[in-house]
């Protein structure tokens, strides 16, 4: 039986969540190098990877025609929002910079809505909000939210679901999907290689090490979201992005010895149980419309 363009988007946008997760765990056992440092290199792995895929399917470094603004827009906010989450995180309790970083998805529908002019059904919007909710309980943020820092945080979501929204765009232009992630990528190293440059820390093996990995699973993350915007629109899929909450609680316990809380449980159960409601519905209304 034939996959569904959803269940695609779904399971590649949940593919990419995982990766994001294992990024987060290797930027922690990196220790404490500068955040810009850090972004550097996972986005040069990310280069790297889809430069040889480039070359490997023969394909052009020349995007296509009217793809330059929304590459740029796309490269712009997506290093806007790593540059800011890294921040976050370095200034931030933990927990406050994930939560902040975890309203992408809503910024994603936002802004899909608003440059795709995708229709956001009161279903889709409250399954999100949802979702959202989920998460607090993981996340239990702080009083100290509201600070410079947060305003960092924020604009990290902003800059990441504006981001998402564009990728949506560019694929239905027919932008290539590895040619948007190299783009991406370049961009946001030739951002932050004058901080290398002129003021570059230096790093043991084992850092370097898991930075290599932190930049690969970066890679990894990168394709699966921009594949998984290309297959569906944001409104029916960025739910799914919030299992990230889950893998990183699961790498977290099971690498970094972590043991969730009972208020984490309850978000853990909510998260799962909207991105299962989720699923069945978008099938159910495939299978309802192809009879």
């Amino acid at each position: 039986m034939a996959i569904s363009n959803r269940a695609k988007g779904a399971l590649c946008i949940m593919t990419s969540a995982f990766c994001f997760a294992l990024m987060n765990m290797f930027v922690r056992l990196s220790g404490d190098l500068p955040s810009i440092e850090k972004s550097f290199f996972r986005n040069a792995v990310a280069a790297v990877i889809a430069f040889v895929a480039l070359i490997k399917n023969k394909e052009s470094f020349k995007w296509h025609k009217g793809s330059f603004p929304g590459l740029l827009t796309r490269a712009i906010c997506g290093t806007v929002g790593i540059l800011c989450n890294f921040y976050a995180i370095d200034h931030l309790v933990l927990t406050d910079a994930s939560m902040l970083n975890k309203l992408s998805p809503f910024f994603a529908v936002i802004f899909s809505f608003i440059l795709l002019k995708e229709r956001v059904s009161l279903f889709q919007g409250l399954m999100v909000v949802t979702a959202f909710i989920g998460s607090l309980f993981i996340i239990k943020p702080t009083p100290g939210l509201l600070n410079p820092a947060s305003i960092v945080g924020l604009c990290g979501g902003l800059g990441a679901g504006i981001a998402y929204a564009m990728v949506r765009k560019l694929t239905e232009m027919g932008e290539r999907k590895t040619y948007i992630v190299f783009f991406f990528s370049i961009f946001s190293c030739i951002v932050t290689m004058p901080y290398l440059i002129f003021n570059f820390h230096p790093m043991s093996w084992l850092q370097l090490i898991f930075l290599i990995c932190a930049g690969a699973s970066a890679a990894g993350g990168q394709f699966t979201i921009t594949a998984a915007y290309s297959y569906a629109p944001a409104r029916e899929i960025s739910v799914f992005d919030y299992t990230q909450i889950i893998f990183a609680a699961a790498l977290g316990f099971f690498v970094l010895g972590q043991i969730p809380d009972s208020l984490s449980v309850i978000g853990y159960v909510i998260i799962c149980s909207v991105s299962l409601i989720m699923f069945i519905k978008n099938n159910t209304e495939r299978h309802h419309n192809g009879k």
